[in-house]
């Protein structure tokens, strides 16, 4: 029975683990997608920039042709009225032209800056494709993981449901070998005492049992605590806090995420429902879900993580947290 545990275990950690890179390639992606609309955003305010310049370059063109005559300018000052006026038709002619070269060089400027815009754009083209086909890729492989683990999982669990009904006729064979009147009803009672004390200390939280803790396992990096129980199971927030989103979440299916007081989030994924909507309040002890089995999951349970300094900018134990608010886990967590 502790062998097919652990195999239960595993199978559950490999599932979620292949949906925690699923998510990190989709976040890649969207960061990608970003940068790309950015890019492309740069590059035609760019373009736009140097259809500006090239018709300013025209018209310098045009203003030179119609120049052309170096007689013009002598003329100009000829013309003029007196020294003062001729002071300022001089000046005037030197001013005209700083500005043509200083409008000559800002075009060169301005076409550097779309030549770069359009490195920095295909770049980013490049590396949006690139982050799709990884995204396209941990999806089918979290998938095929899923399928995996839920196929043997589904094995195990009926081969301990097997062992679990061998034990309880062995030990209700003991019971009536040491003359208990009614064996079957003491073990029964014997069980539900034991699944009550299992479930006292995560109570606040779910009444459920630790089935995974945080930590590696079987290999892979377990980023939260695992707690087995039905489907429906009340989920309740372990202290006051704001809603930060409650909804669709890649690889928890649906998900609840909410910020406390020390800036700690808390995270409930795999849920059947929710109860909350993003911005809310809550107190501690409200209900803000309950037990599903949605997304990258082989059974029924709240996978419950700790987030430190933003959303999944540093996924700690939660059960240190957890035990400052007065809840104990159980499972050797």
């Amino acid at each position: 029975m502790a062998a097919a545990e652990r195999d239960l275990e595993r199978f559950t950690v490999e599932a979620e683990a292949a949906a925690d890179a699923s998510r990190l390639a989709q976040a890649a992606l969207s960061e990608a997608e970003t940068q790309a609309a950015t890019a492309a955003v740069e590059l035609d305010a760019a373009r736009a920039a140097v259809d500006a310049a090239q018709e300013d370059v025209a018209s310098l063109g045009r203003e030179a042709f119609m120049g052309a005559d170096p007689l013009g300018e002598a003329a100009a000052l000829l013309a003029a009225g007196g020294p003062e006026e001729l002071m300022d038709r001089a000046a005037t002619l030197d001013i005209l032209g700083e500005s043509r070269a200083q409008r000559l060089e800002e075009f060169e400027v301005i076409e550097g800056r779309q030549q770069r815009a359009e490195q920095v754009a295909r770049t980013a083209v490049t590396e949006r494709d690139a982050a799709a086909r990884a995204t396209a890729e941990a999806e089918a492989a979290a998938q095929a993981q899923l399928v995996a683990s839920q196929q043997a999982y589904d094995a195990v669990a009926g081969q301990k449901a097997a062992l679990d009904q061998q034990l309880r006729d062995a030990e209700i064979s003991l019971l009536a070998a040491q003359g208990v009147a009614d064996p079957s009803a003491v073990r029964d009672a014997q069980q539900r005492a034991e699944l009550a004390a299992a479930r006292a200390g995560s109570a606040a939280l779910v009444a459920g049992r630790v089935t995974s803790c945080y930590g590696s396992r079987s290999g892979a990096m377990h980023n939260g605590v695992d707690i087995a129980a039905p489907i429906g199971t009340p989920i309740y927030a372990p202290a006051s806090g704001v809603v930060l989103d409650a909804g669709p979440a890649n690889g928890f299916g649906l998900a609840v995420y909410i910020q406390h007081a020390d800036g700690t989030i808390t995270l409930y994924g795999h849920i059947n429902q929710y109860f909350v909507s993003a911005g809310q309040q809550v107190a501690a002890g409200q209900q803000v879900a309950e037990v599903g089995n949605r997304g990258q999951s082989t059974g029924s349970h709240l996978h419950f993580e700790t987030h430190q300094g933003g959303l999944y900018q540093n996924r700690v134990n939660p059960a240190p947290w957890l035990s400052a608010r007065g809840i104990t886990l159980g499972g050797g967590c």
